[in-house]
């Protein structure tokens, strides 16, 4: 029987959806019976989107598990997979409020401790003592969980929840998936993401600025925007090259045009930006953080540094500004593993209906 899946996520969609989003939910819809509740504009039978507005946020959550419980009572599904415990703990109040019988699946992408103390305004920061409290009654209410590494997996551990599977979420990388070119001469290196707290780009300006004293003709490309904006702008005036977006070919041409990708974060689910990287077979320079060390090893295939320590960032961009043969040898290694991160639409649809049946069963 084929079952019958309500996908809820805080995810920003256009509808129509673009191919490689299509690819994804082509391929779900054909294990399952699905229908999405997430944000964004367009129309699709198989979504109900909620349109952006001022104080989105607060708004989609606030209305959140009154929204699933229309779904409950209409499309009656048989699991419920969310994004976040926060997701979870809004189908878990909409399932008793309906008296439904549907399972609950947490996905776990990421460390919900920080989504309050270093995503967004620094006013959310008193919300993380709160955030953390229903986090762990969602996660421990849930019937079932998924972890995207080993480190999402960790945080579940923690509440006393072992995840039913791990795997990644299927991205589509097909434009990275083009021969390796080989690492430049040019002693340049890229940041790729969003300019928020988390991502830590006042660490990373510090630690640059002190290569930059030491290798004059070392260059950094900065892509990405968010809200500190301000750090970008003080580096592009002292020379950094800065973008705030680039369509995915020429993310990975610019990918191609660097030694090594840096990935200075406080924390990672599991970055796909690394993943992006070592398609290109291109080293990461990164911190142990997060889901970090789950994708890269330090020495082999990129270099690590302890969190918030900037001269041990710094020295080690500087490593490989200053050495090619090193971005070289870690750069095949990247190259190598790069395989083991990747899977087709349908293999990950497959796990995602594997996952559901295995919540199914356990009722039966």
């Amino acid at each position: 029987m084929t079952p019958k899946v309500l996908f809820v996520g805080r995810n920003h969609y256009r509808l129509p959806l673009d191919a490689s989003l299509a690819r994804k939910w082509d391929a779900l819809s054909a294990e399952m019976d699905l229908r999405v509740l997430a944000s964004g504009t367009g129309t699709d039978p198989r979504f109900e989107l909620v349109s952006p507005r001022t104080l989105d946020g607060p708004r989609f959550y606030a209305a959140l598990p009154a929204r699933i419980a229309r779904e409950l009572r209409s499309f009656r599904p048989d699991a419920i997979v969310t994004q976040s415990p926060f997701e979870a703990l809004a189908a878990e109040l909409a399932r008793r409020a309906t008296r439904s019988r549907a399972k609950v699946v947490l996905e776990v992408h990421g460390d919900w401790h920080t989504s309050t103390r270093l995503y967004g305004s620094r006013l959310r920061g008193a919300l993380g003592p709160l955030g953390d409290r229903l986090a762990g009654i969602a996660v421990r209410r849930a019937d079932s969980h998924r972890a995207v590494s080993e480190f999402t997996a960790s945080l579940l551990r923690a509440e006393g929840r072992e995840p039913a599977a791990v795997f990644t979420t299927y991205s589509d990388l097909g434009v990275f998936t083009a021969p390796v070119v080989p690492v430049p001469a040019e002693p340049r290196v890229v940041f790729v993401g969003v300019l928020e707290r988390y991502k830590n780009i006042e660490g990373l300006a510090a630690a640059w600025r002190i290569v930059a004293a030491r290798v004059p003709e070392a260059r950094l490309h900065l892509i990405g925007s968010g809200r500190q904006t301000e750090v970008a702008e003080s580096l592009a005036r002292e020379g950094v090259e800065w973008e705030r977006r680039l369509e995915p070919p020429a993310l990975s041409a610019a990918i191609d045009r660097a030694r090594a990708l840096l990935l200075p974060s406080a924390s990672e689910g599991l970055p796909r930006v690394a993943i992006e990287a070592f398609l290109r077979g291109r080293a990461v320079v990164g911190t142990r953080a997060g889901g970090i060390p789950d994708i890269v090893r330090d020495g082999e295939n990129g270099l690590l540094v302890p969190y918030g320590d900037v001269e041990a960032l710094a020295a080690a961009i500087e490593r490989i500004v200053t050495d090619h043969e090193l971005a070289v040898g870690l750069g095949a290694a990247a190259a190598a593993d790069s395989t083991s991160w990747v899977s087709t639409p349908a293999e990950y649809a497959g796990r995602m209906r594997a996952l559901v049946e295995t919540a199914l069963a356990a009722d039966r």
